[in-house]
């Protein structure tokens, strides 16, 4: 069982008409405001001979600020396209990419075997991805991290949606790196709040520490202030 055929063609879409330019995507933020400070988080729980995984890495742009952290940096992602971006981005290498469902199972298993135990970044997958498919995601962080991995997890929060909405419901439009998001059926911060530590718990996932924080984005408000969206981050190891 996979995901559906319009989610994977809404990312394919999506990534598709995305240039390789910088902060397009709306939540390609530099890596100071971003994997910087959750890797400060991390990393004191971490072994730091263990590789990392970036799940739902896109264009790369966190990938490869986590090479500079770990051993060995792997970017997946569902979309063949967001892929091509973070290979062309990696001029220099550092990182290994390839695309991959997180509702795959046996694809997430093999990567398992490929990498082994492995650290693990998830910056924003769980609340845009389908809700059937929420379960699976949050059970691949728990494939990938074996026994002696941890993960660092930072969903969007409620607190975001009803931001977003707002955005949305100006006179002129939603700004246009978040109508792109909408214009290709996406829907960030779908997930509860209670959601999200529940599905970690289910997939056998223990919370070591957890907080809240925002994810600034590339795009700004009406008001000329940037979009920070909301969100709450955990750091995870085996139950």
């Amino acid at each position: 069982m996979g995901v559906t055929e319009r989610y994977r063609d809404s990312w394919e879409g999506y990534w598709r008409e995305t240039s390789d330019a910088p902060g397009e995507a709306i939540w390609d933020s530099d890596p100071s405001l971003t994997a910087e400070p959750h890797c400060d988080i991390l990393l004191p729980h971490a072994d730091l001979s263990l590789p990392v995984a970036d799940l739902g890495c896109g264009n790369g742009t966190q990938t490869r600020y986590l090479a500079t952290r770990f051993p060995r940096a792997v970017g997946v992602d569902l979309s063949h396209a967001a892929i091509e971006h973070a290979r062309r981005a990696d001029t220099e290498k550092v990182a290994e990419f390839e695309q991959l469902s997180l509702v795959d199972h046996e694809a997430v298993r093999a990567l398992s075997e490929r990498v082994g135990d492995t650290h693990v970044y998830m910056r924003a997958v769980i609340h845009q991805s389908e809700p059937q498919d929420r379960p699976a995601v949050a059970g691949s962080v728990a494939t990938l991290l074996g026994e002696r991995g941890r993960a660092f997890v930072v969903e969007l929060t409620s607190g975001s949606k009803a931001l977003l909405q707002r955005a949305a419901a100006d006179p002129g439009g939603p700004p246009a790196k978040l109508r792109r998001v909408f214009d290709h059926g996406l829907k960030p911060a779908g997930a509860a709040d209670d959601e999200v530590p529940r599905l970690l718990g289910e997939a056998g996932l223990r919370i070591i520490d957890s907080g809240d924080t925002t994810l600034p984005q590339t795009e700004y408000l009406a008001d000329g202030t940037r979009m920070d969206l909301p969100a709450r981050w955990f750091v995870l190891s085996p139950a």
